[in-house]
């Protein structure tokens, strides 16, 4: 479905024709996607992600995904890239300017998940969870900022939810909430430190996204068939990335109101079964 007609359709005023995007963990799933609706506008996209052999529970690999990313329009340079990584997360960065120029878009969407209660959580998975999600962000966006300030209409879209400081959102996995709100401080910190010079958003989705995550640790085959599929989230991340980035800043973005905003309010055609009962995602 990635590579269908999107929903929102392209213009020669508004499009990422020419841009160079940097999305961690662009492999599979929602990071795929989002790099496969910017290729079908002719974007450059930099796939930086661990995956570069098959796994069997894990399909898709930087390579493959450069694949598809060149048959949709784009261009592509698929590198390995563990976010966790300074030296290398650096070294990814300059490779990617080198090869296209500079960087327009960061998307931070690489993610650890693990969700389990205090005493269930090793503190392996915590440190994972930390230094994937928030300290992965955190550390993409300081290598990519100097760059984005160059570009025309610079934005940095993190994959994370809206900040509810609510027990309800913490209580049943403490460590994997600390880490995605970690992501969506990032935005908090980040829209005010470059305002006017690089928007700054969240995106998070209403419901479950079919992903091999959902399937692999949230519910199999079930949750799958009750989830929309990932273009939700790409054509949402679309509709932001090509808004003005001086004034787009500062949000926490869920789908649905961002496709209603730009007029599309009829949502059956994302999900994975038509009519199908859709279950909630976290945070929302």
């Amino acid at each position: 479905m990635s590579t269908a007609t999107p929903s929102l359709p392209s213009s020669p005023s508004r499009n990422l024709k020419g841009k160079t995007l940097f999305i961690t963990g662009a492999s599979r799933g929602i990071g795929k996607a989002i790099a496969l609706r910017a290729a079908q506008d002719g974007a450059n996209v930099v796939i930086a992600a661990k995956t570069a052999e098959e796994h069997p529970k894990l399909p898709g690999t930087i390579y493959s995904a450069a694949e598809e990313i060149e048959a949709a329009g784009g261009q592509a340079l698929p590198l390995i890239v563990d976010v966790r990584d300074d030296d290398r997360v650096y070294a990814a960065v300059a490779e990617a300017v080198a090869r296209f120029g500079g960087i327009d878009i960061l998307v931070n969407n690489a993610s650890a998940i693990f969700l389990a209660g205090t005493v269930q959580t090793p503190m392996k998975r915590f440190d994972l969870m930390n230094q994937v999600n928030a300290r992965g962000t955190y550390l993409c966006s300081q290598a990519c900022v100097p760059h984005l300030l160059k570009a025309a209409n610079p934005h940095i879209l993190n994959l994370s939810p809206p900040l509810n400081m609510e027990t309800r959102w913490f209580e049943g996995h403490t460590a994997y909430s600390m880490a995605k709100y970690g992501m969506s401080m990032c935005v908090l910190g980040m829209a005010g430190e470059f305002k006017g010079r690089i928007g700054v958003n969240a995106l998070w989705p209403r419901t479950t996204v079919a992903t091999a995550a959902v399937r692999n640790m949230l519910g199999g085959d079930e949750m799958m068939n009750s989830s929309r599929i990932p273009q939700v989230l790409s054509d949402s991340a679309w509709a932001i990335l090509t808004r003005d980035a001086k004034s787009c800043s500062g949000n926490f973005f869920i789908d649905d109101e961002v496709l209603a905003s730009e007029g599309i309010t009829d949502l059956s055609g994302y999900s994975v079964i038509p009519g199908a009962e859709l279950t909630p995602d976290f945070f929302v």
